[in-house]
């Protein structure tokens, strides 16, 4: 009796691991963030910051400095590490290496003229699913490039909206600064023509108050 042999279809072979080293479009969309965050930090230099703060800049230059680092360090800190866990929570670099690795063989298979020769039900379902998934993840990657440019030019406003009020609170404070001079030049001709301790005591408070709500401005 003639034994019947079954025929399976051959199991396709493993695929390598997707490496999580950035290829050449993760690479230039890590660049394209990188330069995007270094033009806006850029965009906020000591001498617009300076120029919204022109009292400190004059008599605490080394202190003003000193602020303004900090807050572009911390500004810049933060969007990096906001960055590199978009990139790991959507795992963006293995989608643009498997997306660099499917448009590589097709356009290889394309300049060579030879078809495919594994037939769809012998790959594996990531591969399969993948290849499905690479037109999404080139959507997503120019949706992000334009995310990234609006974020960019909304900065670069709420820069400029800041410096003007900065401007706005430094003229307010200029005002205030110029009548407390007149209030001292004031007292000091008062000290010539008025005697009596009371009034010159009135006056000092005054003065001293005005000094107080000055301090509390600028703060």
């Amino acid at each position: 009796m003639a034994t019947t042999r079954t025929v399976h279809s051959p199991s396709p072979p493993p695929q390598p691991p997707i490496a999580q080293t950035p290829g050449p479009r993760a690479a230039q969309f890590q660049k394209l963030f990188a330069d995007a965050l270094h033009h806006t930090i850029r965009t906020c230099s000591y001498s617009k910051f300076s120029s919204c703060f022109p009292t400190p800049s004059k008599y605490a230059p080394r202190t003003l400095t000193s602020i303004w680092q900090q807050i572009t360090s911390k500004v810049e800190a933060s969007a990096k590490k906001e960055f590199e866990e978009i990139l790991i929570e959507r795992e963006v670099v293995a989608g643009l290496n498997e997306l660099e690795r499917l448009v590589g063989e097709a356009k290889n298979r394309k300049e060579s003229g030879v078809e495919a020769k594994e037939a769809p039900h012998t790959l594996p379902p990531e591969r399969l699913y993948l290849a499905h998934l690479a037109p999404y993840l080139k959507q997503t990657e120019t949706g992000l490039e334009g995310e990234l440019k609006r974020l960019q030019a909304e900065n670069e406003e709420l820069v400029e909206g800041i410096q003007g009020q900065r401007e706005e609170t430094e003229q307010l404070l200029g005002g205030l600064e110029a009548f407390i001079t007149d209030l001292e030049r004031a007292n000091e001709l008062m000290d010539n023509e008025v005697d009596g301790d009371g009034v010159k005591k009135e006056i000092a408070d005054v003065e001293q108050e005005l000094r107080a709500a000055g301090r509390e401005a600028k703060l």
